[in-house]
């Protein structure tokens, strides 16, 4: 059984993120979804929760095909114990796939297979982004599942990250 670890801050999880996973599905009989900086919420850089996270996620991936975990993972501020935190967080897994130079890096010196997949159209698929468009009054919603443009609209996320950014002058 091949299990695959996938990690990333998710704010919010967002078409890119769909298609590595998609792609996962296909090689993978199991893939762990970890939440990143799951301690983090209510700043612009990080304005959904964990638990926002993963309803985004789990809405999105429903009829995946192949059964999934999703793990929220709090950092820890030593590097150097990251991936021992992350794989004492999740079960046991074969490969980690990142395209994030750190986490390559940490999860390579553990001694874990990584691999890195391609990335879809990183330049318009990336949380940075879609915040910056939410910030702006653009369409967003085009970037994510449809299931997280739902989320969103639930939990008011756009109208809160409007609020956070603003200068309290």
């Amino acid at each position: 059984m091949k299990r695959g670890f996938y990690v990333g801050r998710f704010q919010p999880y967002h078409n890119g993120h769909q298609a590595v996973l998609t792609e996962l599905a296909r090689t993978c009989d199991e893939i762990i979804i970890g939440v990143g900086s799951a301690q983090l919420s209510h700043t612009t850089e990080n304005p959904y929760t964990a638990g926002e996270r993963v309803l985004m996620i789990t809405r999105a991936l429903t009829g995946l095909g192949c059964p999934y975990y999703v793990i929220p993972i709090e950092d820890v501020q030593r590097n150097a114990l990251w991936a021992a935190h992350v794989m004492s967080m999740t079960p046991p897994f074969d490969t980690c796939y990142s395209s994030n130079p750190l986490v390559v890096r940490l999860f390579c010196e553990a001694g874990v297979d990584v691999q890195s997949p391609a990335m879809y159209e990183r330049d318009r698929h990336s949380g940075t982004e879609i915040r910056r468009r939410m910030l702006g009054g653009e369409e967003w919603e085009y970037l994510v599942p449809p299931a997280v443009v739902t989320v969103i609209r639930e939990i008011d996320g756009v109208e809160r990250l409007r609020q956070i950014a603003r200068d309290d002058q």
